[in-house]
């Protein structure tokens, strides 16, 4: 009894610790990071216009990601927070830009374009299918999903289509896996109304912030950071997230699990 007592003890001490923002507060050399990962010279002119809309720093600095960490940047796209992440797990860290077939054509070759030249020695593009990682198991300590985890959801209707019909607890109990006890788990995605669940990740590409909460925590996840800074009230929820006029202008909630040890 006094051991379960002494990890409820802990776990609650940890959600406390992450939530009100410890992480950066007390150690200044971890929230120098962060920002310095912004202001890297040589960031692209796009990167540095869409760190207005993302606050980087912010987002990292709330998951907690130090020098020496391996960390997957899931669907990541063109990369954009595979790069800041580079540059926060530093020489001794590595980064796996993680995409599908589809999230490979989508980013139009800028991953590509990103890491060329050895630009970012740290980061390794793989191209993966989601439901067969092909990663040893607990070999990850954060997990970055960013704006994505609704394309779990997504069935296209669309015959020309490359995306890929995907059992999205398959995917997700893969990515669990991968990631070691007491790792990072890092979601950022667009709000949908509450009580829709899954529904609109299809019709909006957006979901349902309580659903996401319960998706993780019966993984043995537990919520122990979240952030309110990319907010936007005024967003109804109704629209399609990813044109005008929702484009760059969505309520996105923040939300760090912890996968819990044992």
């Amino acid at each position: 009894m006094s051991a379960v007592a002494s990890r409820i003890y802990s776990a609650l001490i940890c959600s406390a610790f992450i939530s009100v923002g410890a992480l950066a507060s007390t150690n200044s050399h971890a929230a120098d990071i962060y920002d310095a990962a912004v202001q890297h010279p040589g960031r692209s002119a796009k990167d540095l216009k869409r760190d207005t809309l993302e606050h980087p720093a912010d987002i990292l600095r709330l998951a907690g990601i130090k020098p020496g960490m391996r960390v997957a940047d899931v669907l990541a796209a063109d990369g954009y927070y595979s790069e800041l992440v580079s540059y926060v797990v530093g020489p001794k860290g590595h980064v796996l830009l993680l995409n599908n077939k589809a999230y490979d054509d989508w980013s139009e070759g800028q991953f590509e374009t990103r890491l060329a030249g050895n630009r970012l020695p740290n980061v390794e593009h793989r191209t993966v299918d989601l439901e067969h990682l092909d990663l040893p198991a607990a070999s990850l300590d954060v997990l970055v999903m960013v704006k994505v985890y609704h394309d779990l959801y997504w069935v296209d209707s669309d015959p020309k289509t490359t995306w890929p019909k995907m059992d999205a607890n398959v995917v997700l109990n893969q990515l669990t896996r991968v990631l070691k006890p007491g790792g990072i788990l890092l979601i950022v995605d667009h709000s949908a109304k509450a009580g829709t669940g899954s529904a609109d990740a299809g019709p909006l590409h957006r979901i349902d912030e309580a659903y996401t909460k319960q998706d993780f925590e019966k993984r043995g996840f537990e919520l122990v950071g979240k952030s309110d800074l990319l907010r936007i009230p005024a967003d109804k929820r109704d629209q399609i997230s990813y044109k005008p006029p929702l484009l760059g202008n969505t309520d996105r909630f923040v939300l760090v699990f912890r996968k819990q040890e044992g």
